[in-house]
């Protein structure tokens, strides 16, 4: 039993107390999940709907590898609570890949410039980059290098990392199309069963 369960149990003498409904859109898809107010982002997403692409790492808000956009501006999930996320729009790395399968032109740049190693910052590194294109902040190597101090390979992959982020922001300089995720106006109820389907096609190992 949680402690947040008996303390409610012993409030209300006893009586058990169903956690309150929360409803997330994550990938312009809505879930309504029954969590606690101590839940995460990071854990109502990776635990309660499969989304497994945003890794759990230093739990401090200090390595990035949870990293997702909310409302566009990138968040270190672990950091934020689930309920402060309600009525805001959540984009994850399953949320990038457009519905034929076609890559962002950032995930696409990290396998053309072999960004990664072990491939566990991965995800939290294509949010950031993603977010910093859309920001205008790709331009300069330099204020790139600095926005993504955050965002920490422990496998050294940094100037590749760097390389992807720079061929990316001029791919999608010239068709901004290109990097066009999901929409809110596009936003469906699905099932936590059906979000692990989708985690499982993008190819998000836990």
């Amino acid at each position: 039993m949680t402690d947040t369960l008996q303390a409610s149990r012993h409030a209300t003498g006893g009586a058990e107390i169903s956690p309150p409904l929360v409803s997330l859109r994550i990938n312009g898809s809505v879930h309504t999940l029954a969590i606690g107010p101590e839940v995460t982002l990071l854990d109502a997403l990776r635990e309660h709907l499969g989304l497994t692409g945003s890794k759990k790492g230093c739990g401090l808000g200090q390595c990035g590898a949870c990293t997702v956009l909310m409302d566009g501006m990138r968040v270190n999930s672990c950091l934020v609570l689930a309920v402060r996320a309600e009525h805001r729009d959540i984009t994850t790395i399953e949320g990038l890949v457009r519905d034929d399968g076609t890559l962002h032109p950032v995930q696409q740049a990290f396998i053309d410039h072999d960004a990664f190693q072990c491939g566990y910052c991965t995800p939290g590194q294509i949010m950031s980059a993603v977010a910093l294109i859309e920001e205008g902040r790709a331009a300069d190597e330099a204020e790139l290098r600095r926005h993504m101090s955050g965002n920490l390979c422990r496998c050294g992959a940094h100037a590749n990392i760097i390389a992807a982020i720079r061929q990316a922001a001029e791919q999608i300089a010239r068709s901004p199309e290109a990097a066009r995720t999901v929409t809110p106006e596009a936003a469906r109820t699905v099932t936590p069963e059906a979000a692990r389907n989708t985690t499982a096609q993008a190819g998000a190992a836990p």
